[in-house]
């Protein structure tokens, strides 16, 4: 196992390579000047010894290999409107994505496996009939389409909770900063916990229908310990969905946290796409893109824990 974890690791490194050579290219191919774009019009030499000053006049590899090694020592570089370092906006917004993605993450995921067990173990029931239409119209829900949706509801028409920022407790764990993230959580987690649901739904109805289900049964194992065993089975699928949705949980961020003024990531992504602020958009991209490729590192992990015929696949 230990060797498998290894190659996994190993192979991870170039698909990291890769990843920073896409977000730098489709930054520095997208049209128009971001200097320009910033400050303005301006002397036409004072646009070049600021595009000096930035390394905007070096050729295009040699940029490259000059963000990546300043990335790899920590530093994003300076945001061109605020002239912060870009490090210092990320990680609050990230702090706050990750936060919100794990409240999401806990409510979808959780809700999604129970609601497919019951569906699974009921299978053509009143039970399994509801837990699969409302799973098919999680998924048709755009996010941000929910997210207005509870805005009014919620926030307009009820007025029980806030529909907009964080709050101003100085704890994210404050039940203020809660009160601010049970919306976006519920729009973020209606998606994931719709698809958890078919998935394990799909799982368990298969795994029923295997020889070894009925040889247990036959040997007089409680219905409670062949839960355990359907469960078992059925853990690699849905932690492979599990991880490939937390991940798209977080970029679907993006929208809602536009939505609901979250200060995370996303809305981080969104301020520098509309001021052209290039250092804070590749660190942000980058920075999504990491958590992608780590994240399926870690799934692939826990499927082997899970399932240790996976190292020897």
């Amino acid at each position: 196992m230990l060797y498998y974890i290894l190659r996994r690791v190993l192979y991870t490194l170039p698909i990291a390579f890769g990843v920073s050579i896409v977000v730098f290219s489709l930054i520095h191919l997208a049209p128009g000047d971001p200097l320009s774009a910033v400050v303005g019009e301006v002397d036409a030499k004072l646009l070049a010894d600021m595009r000096a000053y930035f390394g905007y006049d070096k050729p295009l590899y040699l940029q490259y290999f000059i963000w990546l090694a300043n990335v790899a020592t920590g530093d994003f570089g300076s945001s061109l409107r605020s002239g912060q370092p870009v490090i210092n906006v990320l990680l609050p917004a990230a702090g706050n994505t990750m936060t919100l993605g794990a409240l999401a993450s806990l409510v979808g995921f959780s809700l999604g496996i129970v609601a497919g067990m019951f569906a699974g173990y009921n299978h053509g029931t009143w039970l399994d009939k509801v837990v699969s239409s409302t799973a098919i119209t999680g998924v048709s829900m755009p996010h941000y389409w929910l997210a207005i949706i509870l805005v009014i509801v919620f926030s307009v028409e009820l007025g029980w909770l806030p529909a907009m920022g964080i709050g101003n407790a100085p704890s994210l764990l404050s039940f203020e900063t809660l009160k601010h993230m049970i919306l976006p959580a519920l729009a973020l987690a209606a998606i994931p916990c719709a698809i958890i649901a078919r998935t394990t739904r799909a799982c368990v109805m298969e795994i029923l229908n295997m020889e070894f289900v009925e040889a247990l049964r036959a040997r007089g194992l409680s219905e409670r310990r062949i839960v355990l065993h359907v469960t078992r089975n059925a853990l690699p699928t849905v932690l492979a969905v599990i991880g490939l949705q937390f991940a798209h949980l977080l970029a679907g961020s993006i929208l809602v946290e536009v939505v609901f003024s979250w200060p995370g990531t996303g809305y981080l992504l969104n301020l520098a796409i509309f001021d052209r602020d290039m250092p804070v958009l590749q660190g942000t991209l980058l920075l999504l893109s990491m958590f992608f490729v780590f994240t399926n590192l870690v799934v692939d992990i826990l499927q082997t824990w899970a399932d240790p015929r996976v190292s020897r696949a």
